[in-house]
C-alpha cells in the first residue's frame, strides 16, 4: 500500500504535470513574439518573484522554528544554484528545438526523461525493479503513439536539442531528488528560477533583441507561464519528489504530453485520432503500473 505521504507526493506531481501541459498553448503565443531566451528570462524572474512572499506567508503558517545554521543556508544556495544551471539548459535547450521541430516530436523527445532517469539511476546504483522498466517502456510506446501523429520518425537538427534537452530535465529530476530531502523545497525553486533568469539573461544581451513593445503583446502568456508553470508547477515538483522514487516522478510529471492532447481537445476543439486516444490509454496504464506495490506484482507473476 502507499502511504499517504506517496499519495499527496503523486498529486501534487500530477497537478505539476497539469499545468505544464495546459499552460502549453501559453508558451507557443508568447514564442510569436519574442525570442526563446527572452521568453525564458522574463517567465523565471516571474516565478521567482512570485515564490519571494510564499516564501513569507508560508514561514508565517508554519511558525517559528529554529534558525537556519550557516551550512544549511550555503546548502540551500549551494542547491539553488545547481538546480538552476541545470533547468537554464533543460528549459532553453527545449525552447530553442522548437523552432526547428514539430511540437509532436519536442513532446515526445523531450519525455525521453523517463528513459533517461533509470540509466542515470543505475549509474548511482540505483537499480529500478522489472516492474518499473516494463512501466518506462510502456510509456515510450504510448508517448510515441500521442505524440509521433504521422508514424515515422526523423532525426533532425533541432531533435538533437531536444536529446540534449531530455538528458538535462532527467538530470534536474535527479538533483531534485538528492536536494529536497535536505533543504525547504520552495525557498530552492525561488532561488533556481533566480538563477535560470539571470544566466537567460546573460544569453538574451548577447544573441537577441528584446523588444518592449512585443514584451507588452505577450505579457498575459508571460504571466500564466511564469506564474503557474514555473512558479507554481516546478515547486509542486520540488515538494511532490521528496520521498518518491524518482523513476515513478518522472512517469507521472511525463503525463504533461496527454493532458497536453486532452486539453487541446477540450479548449481548443483539436480532434484526437484513434492513434492518440490509444497512446493516452497506453500511457495512463504505464502510470497505474509503475504505483501497483510489489505485493500485487509478485501475486501476478506467481
Amino acid at each position: 500500500m502507499m502511504s499517504k505521504l506517496q499519495v499527496r507526493n503523486s498529486f501534487l506531481l500530477f497537478v505539476a504535470a497539469f499545468i505544464w501541459g495546459t499552460a502549453f498553448v501559453a508558451q507557443s503565443v508568447g514564442m510569436e513574439y519574442i525570442e526563446p531566451f527572452t521568453f525564458s528570462t522574463l517567465r523565471s524572474f516571474i516565478g521567482s518573484a512570485f515564490l519571494i512572499p510564499c516564501i513569507g506567508i508560508l514561514g508565517r503558517w508554519k511558525g517559528k522554528k529554529a534558525e537556519q545554521t550557516e551550512a544549511d543556508k550555503k546548502e540551500l544556495l549551494k542547491g539553488g544554484i545547481v538546480c538552476g544551471v541545470v533547468i537554464f539548459a533543460a528549459a532553453n535547450l527545449q525552447q530553442v528545438a522548437m523552432l526547428y521541430t514539430s511540437v509532436g516530436k519536442s513532446g515526445f523527445l523531450t519525455a525521453l526523461y523517463i528513459v533517461i532517469v533509470p540509466i542515470i539511476g543505475v549509474a548511482f546504483g540505483k537499480k529500478p525493479g522489472k516492474k518499473l522498466v516494463a512501466a518506462v517502456a510502456l510509456a515510450v510506446v504510448g508517448l510515441y503513439l500521442l505524440c509521433m501523429k504521422a508514424g515515422s520518425f526523423n532525426l533532425e537538427s533541432g531533435d538533437i536539442l531536444l536529446l540534449f534537452s531530455a538528458g538535462s530535465f532527467s538530470i534536474h529530476i535527479m538533483v531534485i531528488d538528492h536536494y529536497t530531502q535536505k533543504v525547504d523545497g520552495v525557498k530552492l525553486s525561488c532561488i533556481q528560477f533566480f538563477v535560470c533568469g539571470v544566466l537567460s539573461t546573460m544569453v538574451m544581451l548577447f544573441f537577441e533583441h528584446p523588444s518592449i513593445s512585443m514584451i507588452r503583446e505577450t505579457l498575459l502568456p508571460l504571466l500564466y507561464v511564469g506564474v503557474l508553470s514555473s512558479g507554481v508547477a516546478y515547486t509542486l515538483q520540488i515538494v511532490g519528489q521528496k520521498g518518491m522514487n524518482p523513476v515513478i516522478a518522472s512517469l507521472i510529471m511525463s503525463l504533461e504530453s496527454v493532458i497536453s492532447a486532452i486539453a487541446g481537445w477540450a479548449v481548443l476543439g483539436q480532434i484526437l485520432s484513434k492513434r492518440e486516444i490509444v497512446g493516452c490509454v497506453v500511457m495512463f496504464l504505464a502510470i497505474i503500473l509503475a504505483q501497483l506495490p510489489e505485493k500485487v506484482e509478485l501475486r501476478a507473476e506467481s
